[in-house]
């Protein structure tokens, strides 16, 4: 009996944000998803501000809605990591440690006893992404 052929579901493009369009689209629900994870986590500006790579007065401009212009590729980068971080923890656990386990000491090796959001704030796109990473392992998405 012959195989019957099925369609394949094309997957979707994986988003870079290379494009300007994309950016410029993405930008403003970003920094609102942005603004919401800094207020959850207890996070303070200047900590805002190291996580997005701008100085303490661009994220002050930032967070009051002033730029008009759209983030840039990395910042949005940034933002997606830690949305996704922000998502994996919040299914992770269903109490405040959700919120606090960012600005909690760490005992893995990822972290070096530091706080994930210190560990992030020093490495940057490459920390952030491994810390995602890491919440998705532990909550059993991987």
């Amino acid at each position: 009996m012959p195989a019957i052929a099925r369609a394949v579901p094309a997957l979707p493009e994986p988003q870079d944000f290379s494009l300007e369009a994309d950016r410029i689209r993405l930008s403003k629900v970003a920094l609102k998803a942005y603004r919401r994870l800094i207020e959850q986590w207890g996070l303070t500006g200047q900590q805002a501000a190291a996580l997005l790579d701008v100085s303490t007065s661009t994220w002050e401009r930032i967070k009051q809605g002033g730029k008009d212009k759209s983030l840039s590729q990395d910042q949005l980068t940034r933002i997606s990591a830690l949305v996704g971080i922000y998502k994996g923890l919040h299914l992770l656990f269903a109490d405040d440690m959700a919120d606090r386990w960012a600005r909690l000491e760490n005992k893995a090796p990822l972290f070096a006893r530091m706080s994930p959001i210190e560990s992030m704030m020093r490495g940057g796109i490459p920390q952030m992404l491994d810390v995602r990473r890491y919440v998705d392992a532990v909550r059993g998405g991987l």
